[in-house]
């Protein structure tokens, strides 16, 4: 396309491209924006290098192409004279409402297109899942107590897939990842637990007869076992027909973690050896002078085992005056998924952290957002696609957005007016706002506030014209926006419809084009 432009002159042609979504994902009613952090970066080192031009140049669709396309154009093109407008990252999103406005010369304009789709297409699809498991989890961000772990880096599509995951679910609430080259480079919290390989290798308390521990504050060091042994002969007959080679290898990694031990209990019997040895090594821990941080998860009924093991942590907390074991977490796994969230809390668990991977990092619920890019001004002149699907039929020219606020505080709904000469909405005036495409369908409005939602970001030769926000405040803006939404737009099954209207000025202009 880019040489067609230039082949026929019009490359140069001034053009105002939108980059949007058509429908929620995940049979929601919100999408969370996220990328442009990398939209920008591509902007600002986007140039083609001599091996790009000597590769283009061989290729069959391009090797009959006019030399100047590649070694005047293609050499000299930048987005220097590219303007991007965009919502605030992390910000909540509706159908139709631009996430980006591009602006500039054709040429460059069309050939940023499959780069800022890929940007802008799975960051927004990973931090909505990551929201949507969030709202799941801590029944809409309250503060209960209920953590999120990103588990996906074995799962994910490739090495770029995963630590793009790890980022955006960050972004989206999770509280920490596994990926410790996300954390690392990003700053997210890293979390983990052992696997059952590191049980299995443990076949007998003979592994770790001659394992010592020095006690938290003092030079003295004990041996672990012998502190373990004395409380599995006092607990009692059930306790001392645990699997030994499990013991062994919670009492290993006590004495390498002494200050974060957490156990993965479900190798062989998650109730009556798992959860046992467990306790037996906690006890001896606080004996040492460390506090153990709970057990881990990963097969049967999470319901049924998180509240059974809950319910000893209970009893021997009080039976040996160790208030530390009543404070225990619960990690569950084992593909966890929105809908298992939502069923896990309904039949009631004591589980306090969630690690989530596959279900999560693959967006298994719905694996695209389906953003489009499209034309919709050339030379100061709109332009629309017509389709038989409504859902695809293009409002032309160049809008401006906005939220309109209820007196609640709740947004009533997001209104496009024509970019020029449309009346803006004001605080505290009647605003009447119509579906686009049906003429019924109109509601007015008296909003208490109005925010215009789109921000410059990228100004042609100056470049980037915002500052790029930490990671930790993004997060904390996508929870503050999903806090501003009503209650029934984040219900899981059938939500509450949020308008994306248009402006009777846009209205008539639209369909006196159609």
């Amino acid at each position: 396309m880019a040489y067609a432009y230039w082949k026929s002159g019009r490359h140069k042609s001034n053009a105002i491209f939108e980059l949007f979504f058509r429908e929620n994902p995940f049979g929601g009613e919100y999408t969370i924006f996220c990328g442009i952090d990398e939209v920008l970066k591509h902007l600002e080192n986007f140039k083609f290098s001599k091996s790009d031009l000597d590769y283009l140049k061989t290729t069959p669709a391009l090797q009959h192409c006019d030399s100047a396309f590649f070694d005047d154009y293609l050499k000299n093109l930048d987005c220097s004279e590219v303007s991007v407008h965009s919502l605030k990252q992390g910000s909540i999103a509706f159908p139709r409402v631009p996430l980006l406005i591009i602006s500039g010369p054709l040429g460059i304009t069309q050939l940023l297109e499959t780069t800022l789709l890929n940007l802008v297409n799975y960051p927004s699809l990973i931090a909505t899942n990551a929201a949507r498991m969030v709202v799941a989890a801590t029944a809409q961000f309250k503060e209960n107590g209920k953590r999120l772990v990103e588990f996906g880096l074995r799962r994910a599509q490739g090495p770029d897939g995963a630590f793009s995951a790890s980022k955006y679910s960050f972004l989206g609430g999770f509280d920490a990842t596994s990926n410790v080259q996300a954390g690392k480079i990003l700053g997210i919290p890293i979390a983990g637990t052992h696997a059952h390989a590191f049980v299995q290798s443990h076949s007998s308390l003979n592994d770790v007869k001659d394992l010592l521990l020095v006690k938290n504050g003092s030079h003295e060091s004990v041996n672990l076992l012998e502190i373990v042994m004395q409380y599995r002969n006092k607990l009692g007959k059930e306790w001392n027909s645990t699997n030994d080679g499990e013991l062994a290898a919670f009492i290993s990694y006590a004495t390498s973690f002494p200050n974060s031990f957490l156990c993965l209990i479900d190798t062989y019997d998650t109730l009556r050896s798992g959860l046992r040895n467990f306790i037996m090594v906690a006890l001896a821990l606080d004996d040492c002078g460390y506090v153990a941080k709970g057990i881990r998860l990963d097969s049967g009924d999470l319901c049924y085992f998180s509240l059974e093991c809950a319910k000893l942590f209970k009893e021997m907390a009080n039976l040996h005056c160790r208030p530390f074991l009543d404070k225990m977490d619960v990690v569950a796994s084992n593909d966890i998924n929105e809908s298992v969230l939502h069923s896990l809390n309904k039949q009631g668990h004591a589980v306090t952290v969630f690690g989530i991977g596959t279900n999560l990092v693959t967006c298994q619920a719905q694996p695209a957002l389906g953003c489009v890019y499209k034309l919709v001004e050339l030379d100061g002149k709109p332009r629309m696609k017509l389709s038989q699907d409504l859902h695809k039929v293009l409002i032309p020219g160049q809008k401006i957005a906005y939220r309109l606020y209820g007196q609640a505080g709740w947004p009533l709904l997001d209104l496009m007016v024509v970019s020029r000469d449309d009346e803006e909405p004001q605080v505290g005036k009647r605003i009447m706002c119509r579906h686009p495409f049906i003429e019924r369908k109109r509601v007015a409005v008296i909003p208490s506030r109005v925010e215009k939602l789109h921000r410059l970001v990228f100004d042609k030769g100056n470049g980037v014209v915002v500052d790029i926000s930490e990671l930790s405040d993004e997060r904390q803006y996508v929870r503050s926006q999903i806090q501003s939404l009503r209650p029934d737009i984040l219900r899981p099954m059938n939500p509450g419809q949020y308008k994306v209207s248009i402006s009777e000025k846009l209205f008539d202009f639209l369909h006196d084009i159609w």
